[in-house]
């Protein structure tokens, strides 16, 4: 090694040990988090105390949730319907708004493999040619090396720190990403049971106005005969009309439900995998126990990225306690120098450059504290959104395990009153056919009838929705390749 080359190689060797070594840390300690949540959900007066409300037995193969996290929970082991599972699948490769989160993922990576590449050198090649003139003859110098340029020597953890806040960054974009997925095949399957629940209706005022129609079909002949009124023919009309809107609005409904769900997926939806009515087995999901601990929220993807920018808010501080101290930036080459091309790389030609440059703040004028202050506030502010995160997550979750048991039980009341109508508008009909009973009687058992059917698929409807929403609430898992 020559004696001109020593300076630089000293240069390296010390930027090389600093960069192993690591340096001062200047970052605080996290804060404590006191999101002021009780352990355990607050469950309504009608619920069990030893198990949430179960499904009903026609809902298919259960999971039991109180040995599998439902942050594992895969959503193709949660849906049961394959033609809803097709459709999550293909919005996850197609929705704009997901696709969105996937690419600020990607900025976010490039982020911080950016901020990274400021914590060790860069060298480059260098060549350069020279040539001065003027009343002396015109000279010429050729010059190559190698280098580095204003090398930062982390003495006080500034560049760590900001490279540690755009990785926690990274981490929070990745975890938004995560709860951009499931809000999305939440939403999906939310639309495709709202569709479903539609088609029922649908199915359902078809055929009322079918019947309607038989029966004013009936009542019109009847009337011609002197057999009944003017007014019964027109009671009779009126359920047709009405019957007649009916299947025209829940035809509107299931027309802006099918395009929800092609927004959704983002692409053309083939019509066999739209659903013809309402099935309950589309989603299966055991009951929760009661005693299952508030402390899952913390794997909620929108709270792990509340986390993720509170650490990176914490990082951020311990950069601008370092902007407080000296810098020192390192810049030099090795190479060499001829006045001819020739005998650029001939021996004795070598030249080297080495030139420290340290910075020693002194007056900023208040930027410096004013920074940290920022950097303080930024922290603090992240941390009370961590905290509200974890204080809306319990209170989403406790609202859908109080409906649980409610839901459950307003189905088994909604499907008994189907029953006691159905079987009073029988009863009705034939009164009303053996002259017993008034024409107005008989209309108002079918409207409780019809009433009866609506508020059943209403309620299946908000059951399902219900598991579709307690599966988003409690971070419902992420399976890659599913």
């Amino acid at each position: 090694m020559t004696a001109m080359h020593k300076p630089l190689v000293t240069a390296l060797a010390l930027a090389t040990s600093l960069f192993v070594s690591g340096c001062a840390m200047l970052e605080p300690r996290v804060p404590e988090v006191a999101p002021s949540i009780p352990a355990e959900w607050p469950l309504p007066p009608t619920t069990s105390t030893d198990s949430m409300a179960q499904p009903a037995a026609s809902m298919g193969p259960q999971l039991d949730l109180g040995t599998t996290p439902v942050a594992d929970v895969g959503w193709r082991d949660f849906f049961l319907d394959p033609r809803l599972e097709q459709l999550i699948a293909q919005a996850l490769e197609n929705n704009r708004d997901l696709r969105v989160a996937v690419l600020n993922v990607e900025r976010a990576r490039s982020q911080y493999r950016i901020q990274r590449a400021d914590r060790v050198p860069s060298l480059g090649v260098s060549a350069e040619l020279q040539r001065t003139g003027g009343d002396a003859p015109v000279t010429e110098l050729y010059t190559a090396g190698l280098g580095i340029a204003q090398f930062e020597l982390d003495l006080f953890g500034r560049v760590r720190s900001l490279s540690h806040a755009a990785l926690q960054s990274y981490f929070a974009s990745e975890e938004s990403r995560r709860a951009a997925q499931l809000s999305l095949v939440a939403e999906v399957a939310n639309t495709y049971l709202a569709l479903a629940a539609d088609q029922e209706l649908l199915r359902v005022t078809e055929a009322r106005l079918e019947n309607q129609q038989a029966a004013f079909d009936l009542t019109e002949k009847r009337f011609e005969l002197g057999a009944l009124s003017a007014l019964d023919l027109n009671q009779a009309r009126t359920t047709v009309e009405a019957a007649r809107s009916d299947v025209a609005r829940f035809a509107g409904q299931v027309a802006q439900d099918i395009n929800a769900l092609t927004l959704l997926v983002g692409d053309t939806i083939d019509p066999a995998l739209l659903p013809t009515r309402f099935e309950p087995s589309v989603s299966g999901l055991a009951g929760l126990p009661a005693a299952l601990p508030s402390s899952v929220l913390l794997r909620r993807p929108d709270v792990m990225s509340a986390e993720h920018r509170l650490l990176a808010a914490n990082a951020n501080i311990g950069a601008a306690r370092a902007a407080f101290f000296p810098s020192i930036s390192l810049t030099g080459s090795i190479g060499s120098a001829s006045d001819e091309l020739s005998g650029l790389f001939k021996s004795g030609s070598g030249m080297w450059s080495f030139m420290p440059q340290i910075n020693l703040p002194i007056f900023q004028g208040g930027r410096l504290r004013a920074n940290l202050g920022m950097a303080t506030a930024d922290r603090d502010i992240a941390l009370a959104e961590y905290e509200k995160s974890i204080q809306s997550g319990f209170r989403e979750v406790a609202d859908a395990l109080a409906l649980s048991k409610t839901l459950a039980q307003q189905r088994v009341a909604q499907e008994a009153l189907l029953q006691a109508a159905t079987r009073t508008n029988e009863l009705s009909q034939a009164r009303y056919d053996a002259g017993l009973d008034s024409y107005l009687t008989l209309l108002i058992t079918q409207r409780t009838l019809y009433d009866a059917q609506q508020s059943l698929v209403a309620t299946l409807l908000a059951e399902q929705a219900n598991r579709v929403t307690l599966y988003k609430v409690l971070g419902g898992g992420w399976v890659e390749g599913q």
